[in-house]
């Protein structure tokens, strides 16, 4: 069985969502260390501009190639990491392809204020597939697992396109939908003029009761208390839920200073939940 390369794994293991993850008992970490390593390997490959786009589109294709060797007992090369997460937690093939999928919607022509039905499956694929792999190793049953990974996986993606306005801008891509910026009175030229134009914050704001419906439906599925391993996604929940708040007070009015998540306060608020029970 391959292992995660040692320098995505020191990666993932400084990153936020790893820090929330690590309140999990150690077989359920490793998994999500796994899906983590995995949707960081694929969104390389996506990302890579250095790259043509025949060959990250190559690359993608091999990982579905592995995915899918995975699930008929082929060697399945560098993905075989993968294979005790998905054996112990009987994660679905089709949840692995739909985050490359959706990893590939950035290849070609970059996406730029895409109809809210497109972004919306963008999200699916890249957010909510994750969500879907991620309550099989929480332990959730299947209709609260797929309530959660839908609203919950919606919510975190709708809130990093907003945070990340900027930084998607300078490589081209606008993740706000159509609807959002005719709402502002914008006709859209080009992502340089987009985030330099103030009624930028009217867009941003017309997605932003979006996310917060996602927040609250997560938040109510959360509060029923389903069967799982819950504190890990509770904590994402509420730590992205007050990021998007703490966006909305500031604004997204240009020059935006950008607000993230810090990692200190992941981890007091993940030993509180764990304390909380």
């Amino acid at each position: 069985m391959s292992e995660i390369p040692a320098a995505l794994r020191a990666k993932v293991a400084r990153s936020s969502f790893y820090a929330g993850m690590r309140i999990l008992p150690r077989a359920e970490r490793e998994a999500m260390f796994a899906i983590y390593a995995f949707c960081r390997i694929v969104d390389d490959i996506a990302d890579d501009e250095g790259a043509p786009e025949a060959e990250r589109r190559a690359g993608l294709d091999g990982w579905r190639a592995a995915v899918a060797a995975l699930y008929r007992g082929t060697d399945p090369g560098e993905a075989g990491f993968l294979a005790g997460p998905i054996a112990r937690f009987a994660l679905a093939e089709g949840d692995f392809l739909a985050v490359i999928d959706g990893m590939a919607m950035d290849l070609g022509a970059p996406i730029r204020w895409p109809e809210m039905a497109t972004l919306d499956l963008y999200c699916d694929r890249v957010a909510s597939a994750v969500g879907r792999l991620s309550v099989r190793v929480f332990g959730m049953a299947h209709e609260p697992g797929l309530a959660l990974s839908h609203h919950l996986g919606r919510a975190l993606q709708l809130t990093n396109i907003l945070r990340d306005i900027d930084e998607d801008a300078g490589i081209g891509r606008v993740y706000l939908p159509a609807e959002a910026l005719a709402a502002a009175g914008i006709v859209p030229t080009s992502p340089a003029a987009l985030v330099a134009d103030p009624r930028l914050d009217g867009a941003a704001r017309w997605l932003l009761p979006h996310a917060e419906r996602h927040f609250a439906a997560a938040q109510a599925l959360l509060a029923s208390r389903p069967q799982g391993l819950l504190a890990a996604p509770r904590l994402m929940q509420s730590a992205y839920r007050r990021l998007l708040r703490r966006m909305a007070a500031q604004g997204w009015a240009p020059p935006r200073a950008r607000v993230s998540v810090s990692r200190p306060a992941l981890l007091v608020t993940a030993i509180g939940l764990w304390l909380r029970g």
